[in-house]
Formats: structure tokens, sequence, C-alpha cells
């Protein structure tokens, strides 16, 4: 009886640590899963004012949460001729979700516009620039036919800011295919996004217009070396 008493005292050191650190892991994956709950309930852009919406062109101002102190964005004056020229040197690409040692990928990018969507997007565009606050950013929507028009849109989004005189683009969606009905993207067992989820590298041609910014340490075009270099 002694002895097995002994053998009780022994082990309850043992289950006193096991349960302290089961406690401890239980209270480290709670914390976690609060942390992940607020990330996912983070603020979204919100609409201040719908500029221009149609069959075609879809183009609003939205608040700009993404933006550090003091990097406010600036009304921009800029001309037809230049606006298209702008439009006109951007392109894309898809970033591959593989790794760059196993699958280097060498397509090249595409055109981000199709000369009828500049048309469309243009004169929107140019107004937008010109009257968004300091604490906003353009949100834009370019769509065309699908490979079957009576059900399916093609659609190019995104957003675009001027800080000081650099021009940031940003794309969500390039050339994606979405049904004319929202309620059409959507399965009631097998539900899908909206609008698949991919990351974009955006290029700018002639390369020696689009520069860091230093505020902000991303690409955008210099609107001062565009302008000088385009006007007649």
């Amino acid at each position: 009886m002694y002895s097995v008493f002994l053998r009780i005292i022994e082990v309850q050191p043992g289950i006193a640590m096991r349960a302290s650190l089961t406690i401890g892991l239980q209270s480290t994956l709670l914390f976690l899963s609060l942390g992940l709950t607020f990330a996912g309930c983070a603020r979204l852009p919100e609409t201040t004012r719908v500029l221009h919406e149609d069959d075609r062109v879809a183009v609003r101002l939205e608040t700009d949460l993404d933006a550090p102190l003091k990097a406010y964005t600036s009304p921009t004056e800029l001309s037809q001729e230049h606006i298209l020229t702008l439009l006109r040197g951007y392109s894309v690409r898809v970033e591959s979700r593989a790794p760059v040692r196993l699958l280097v990928d060498d397509t090249p990018p595409r055109k981000l516009f199709r000369e009828m969507e500049l048309t469309a997007l243009a004169p929107v565009l140019r107004e937008a620039l010109q009257t968004v606050g300091f604490r906003e950013r353009v949100r834009f929507e370019v769509v065309s036919p699908g490979r079957n028009p009576r059900y399916w849109r093609d659609v190019t989004g995104g957003w675009i800011k001027v800080r000081d005189h650099y021009l940031h683009l940003h794309i969500d969606y390039f050339h994606a295919e979405q049904p004319i009905r929202k309620a059409d993207a959507y399965d009631r067992n097998y539900p899908s996004p909206w609008t698949p989820e991919k990351t974009y590298s955006v290029y700018f041609e002639p390369g020696r217009f689009y520069r860091i910014d230093p505020l902000l340490n991303d690409s955008a075009v210099d609107l001062n070396l565009l302008t000088g270099a385009t006007s007649p």
C-alpha cells in the first residue's frame, strides 16, 4: 500500500505539468483564433461617390484605407491624349503561385486595355482624377462581352491614385469572366467567389517613366516625365 501511494505522488507532478501545457496551448490557440477573426473583420474601402456607371464602364471614388499618413491623393489635370498614352503603356501578367525555383514563368505580359476599352474609359477616368479627394482613390471596371454574351461578361478592374506626381495603378482582375447575373456565380452546395482571386504584376512602357515612389516604396508612373516627354 505504501509503495502504491509513493507511485501516485511520483505521477502527480507529471500530470500537473501536462495539464499546464494543455492549458497554455489552448490559450495560445484561442488568442490566435481571435487575432484571425479580427483580421478577417478589417475595414473595406467605402464608395464615396459614383461618377459613371453603364454597360461598358463603371468608375467611382472610394476611401483609400491603405495609404499611410501624409500620403495624400493629389487631384490631377491630364489631357485626353495623356490619359490615352498612360493607359496604352500598361501591361500585366498573372503571378504564378508556384515557387520561382520550380517554375520559371516566361509568359510575356499582355496589354491591359483593348483599344475600344480605352475609348470608353479615358474620358471618365480624366474626370475622376480631377475630382478625387485627398483620402480617396479611383475604382474602375471595364466590361466587354464574354464567351457567351448572353450569360457572361469580360471584366478588367482595379484602382488608381496619384500621390504628388506619381500615379499608382493596382489590378484586381484582368479579363475575368463574370456571369451577367451575380446569382449565377453561386451554387447552393458548392459556393464559389464572385471573382477569382489572383495577383498581377504590372508593367509600364516606356520603362523610363516607371519609377519608385519614395514615400510609398512602390512602382508608379512619374507624370512629370510622361507629360513632359509627350507634350506637343
